[in-house]
């Protein structure tokens, strides 16, 4: 340290002391204001973004102002982070440097004990930035994400305001410099690219099916177990207490060549019956122990890559698994014939419907079954497969979609509205909506 940066040193707390105690109460307060600015900015972090899609799409179906600036502050997430990293990172400079002159204020030392005098400010600036700055804040807007961000949403709309110029250009260097260090090779393209390329190739109707199969083989890599699997509600099991007589009936009833078999519900599956092993036991009374000729049933998480399920299908020789969740139970099921699908298109038995239960009651207006896929009811709508694709979450049916953006159980008769979009709850039926209407809404024609 030179000369002058010891006197520099020397006579800044005196300058300060001079203006003493006026100067010191200004001081603190102004500690006090930057603490709480740092409280909600740093906890307005984690309330933003930890909101999950269904409270967007909540947020999104209220009217009040609150509420509409969480969803316009989420619609750029890059620059208001950038935007609440930056503010953060002011106001902790701004709360060390006006701490310094607090403590020299307040806690006078001899030089000789420099040493003291560092130490004490260490520990006082990091407690004080530690608990209002990174653990109060943050605990708080875990623990209620959706009410801190409502309380801080003036304070972070004006923050936004204040540094947006700043922030989208930090956040387009940072773009910049992470596509430089990834080095895209050559041989990458998205989905979307590979997309465009297969129907571009050609032109002729004849070869529409060609492209499709070759979609399918291109997103094949990267659809999981829960997009392709038949929901729990719509599996049709064997009680596990079934008298052999009752289980043949029920085979014969539902044309299925496998068959889960639980005990108490679905969530407790502890076998398979395929239908071919009973063929040698038809003759046997209806008091026939069957449950050795059960199979083992297979299990897999839901977020399974299909492509790994089918290199185990054929490795174990089965066309059959039980999916299950997070926590354990039963989300739904997936055999071979639903993996295949997904490459070459529907597979058509003697069994199947004929096809998707809908009505086209005109061009802007539709009833179409809860269970119906989303992407089945854009091609039946003729719009693009992506149009649902920012307010549709994890969902993959129509049903989920509207429970989406109601953000609870709709009852009968509610409409539920999403941009260009009414949706209409016909029927329900045990928490299930069967029956849902969509319209388009028609746009005003401009006045002259």
């Amino acid at each position: 340290m030179d000369h002058h940066s010891v006197l520099i040193y020397k006579f800044l707390p005196a300058y300060f002391a001079a203006i003493t105690p006026q100067a010191t109460t200004i001081l603190i307060f102004l500690l006090l204001f930057f603490l709480v600015i740092s409280f909600f900015v740093s906890g307005a972090e984690v309330a933003f973004f930890s909101l999950t899609y269904k409270d967007v799409n909540m947020l999104k179906t209220k009217q009040q102002r609150s509420y509409k600036r969480i969803v316009d502050l989420l619609e750029q997430p890059k620059t208001l982070l950038a935007s609440l990293l930056i503010a953060n990172s002011f106001v902790n400079i701004a709360i060390i440097i006006i701490s310094n002159f607090v403590i020299d204020e307040m806690i006078p030392l001899n030089n000789q004990l420099w040493w003291v005098e560092f130490l004490i400010k260490v520990v006082t600036v990091t407690f004080l930035l530690v608990l209002f700055g990174e653990v109060m804040p943050k605990v708080m807007a875990t623990q209620n994400n959706i009410r801190f961000a409502k309380d801080a949403g003036p304070l972070v709309e004006t923050i936004s305001y204040l540094f947006r110029g700043f922030s989208k250009r930090l956040v387009f260097t940072s773009d910049f410099i992470e596509r430089k260090l990834a080095k895209k090779s050559s041989s990458s393209y998205s989905l979307e690219e590979l997309d465009h390329a297969i129907d571009i190739t050609s032109e002729t109707e004849a070869s529409a099916k060609e492209k499709n199969i070759l979609k399918g083989i291109v997103k094949f890599g990267n659809i999981s177990a829960k997009q392709v699997m038949k929901a729990r509600l719509d599996v049709s099991g064997l009680e596990y207490d079934t008298t052999f007589g009752d289980l043949v009936k029920k085979v014969e009833e539902l044309h299925y060549s496998r068959l889960p078999v639980f005990k108490e519900d679905m969530d407790e599956v502890v076998g398979m019956i395929h239908t071919k092993d009973l063929l040698p036991f038809l003759d046997k009374p209806d008091d026939f122990d069957w449950h050795p000729i059960m199979r083992p049933p297979y299990f897999i998480h839901e977020q399974k890559m299909i492509e790994d399920l089918l290199k185990d299908f054929q490795t174990k020789r089965i066309h059959f698994a039980i999916v299950v969740d997070e926590f354990g139970g039963t989300s739904g099921i997936v055999t071979l014939e639903d993996i295949m699908e997904e490459i070459i298109g529907d597979i058509k038995d003697e069994f199947d419907e004929e096809d998707i239960a809908h009505v086209k009651i005109d061009e802007h207006n539709y009833i179409f079954e809860g269970k119906t896929m989303i992407n089945d009811v854009c091609r039946l709508m003729e719009l693009p497969s992506e149009t649902f694709d920012e307010v549709r979450g994890e969902s993959e049916s129509l049903a989920g979609l509207v429970l989406e953006l109601a953000g609870d159980i709709p009852h009968r008769d509610q409409v539920i509205t999403s941009g260009d979009f009414l949706f209409t709850v016909m029927e329900v039926e045990k928490n299930r909506l069967q029956k849902i209407k969509v319209t388009i809404q028609q746009q005003a024609p401009e006045e002259v």
